[in-house]
């Protein structure tokens, strides 16, 4: 039994030897290492570029850019300066810090328009703006900058490899701004700003006719016209309950097996009521 103890405790104690022993050897590596890049960024340009190229084919970003930022102003107008301006690009984007990559992307293309990493550049500028692109909840100017960056590059290389991707994006990012302004309308209805709804929904339905939220829009745009007929002054309510009549109409032509349909047929009713006995509130 105490033999057992022993050989417990020897082996317990040359697990922990062991395990100080990697810890100090990595605490010395990358002490090593720490020393090493710090002796590179006092180099000349030609042992930074160079490093900078090893570290990125590595995939070490950080290092590689770190390099590549200082070494840029130094190679200006030599060979090296083009794929240096590329790598560093690169070096933001897989850092996902994307609203730098997609500008880096951009000076790029627009400064070596004959190059051989163009185009990828342009594709890349996409793919930055695309994945910066806010959620639809957010503001959406940075998504807007995609689509126009995204239709740019889909018209200058019609017959991309990234063709497809691109389409995908593009339709993604438009689906953004349509849930978006689908959203902005239901807040109006919903807190009971129905001539603001009215329009929200009118203009949703205009812009984005084949909208995945068409009937919703349609639904909640007669239920908003008929609210605001109700609240409207009394010279103006037959004409807006008329509109209700109207756009029901509509609603039924357009989904006569809607969820909705009920709802929409007892809109039809009270305001044709409305309609027919002007000195009665809708409704009562």
């Amino acid at each position: 039994m105490i033999f057992l103890q022993n050989s417990i405790k020897i082996a317990t104690f040359a697990h922990m030897k062991i395990n100080q022993f990697v810890i100090y050897t990595i605490i010395c590596l990358l002490a090593f290492s720490a020393c090493k890049f710090q002796r590179i960024r006092k180099g000349d340009a030609k042992e930074q570029y160079d490093a900078a190229i090893r570290y990125y084919e590595k995939r070490d970003y950080y290092r590689a850019g770190l390099l590549l930022e200082q070494v840029l102003p130094l190679i200006r107008g030599s060979k090296e300066f083009e794929l240096a301006s590329f790598y560093y690009a690169y070096c933001h984007f897989h850092q996902e810090q994307l609203a730098l990559a997609a500008d880096y992307f951009r000076k790029f293309y627009e400064n070596f328009r004959g190059s051989k990493y163009a185009e990828e550049a342009r594709y890349m500028h996409v793919k930055s703006l695309h994945k910066d692109a806010a959620p639809s909840n957010l503001d959406q100017t940075n998504t807007l900058e995609a689509i126009n960056a995204t239709q740019s590059y889909l018209n200058a290389y019609a017959n991309s490899n990234y063709m497809e991707e691109c389409s995908k994006i593009l339709q993604e990012l438009r689906g953004k701004l349509e849930k978006k302004a689908f959203d902005n309308a239901r807040i109006y209805h919903k807190i009971g700003y129905f001539q603001a709804a009215v329009t929200a929904f009118n203009n949703f339905r205009r812009e984005f006719p084949d909208s995945q939220y068409a009937e919703d829009a349609l639904y909640l745009s007669i239920e908003s016209q008929y609210k605001y007929a109700k609240q409207s002054i009394e010279k103006k309510q037959i004409e807006r309950f008329k509109t209700v009549v109207k756009i029901s109409e509509d609603f039924i032509d357009r989904y006569p097996d809607s969820k909705y349909k009920k709802t929409v047929k007892s809109y039809t009713d009270r305001a044709n009521y409305a309609i027919a006995n002007p000195n009665v509130l809708a409704g009562r």
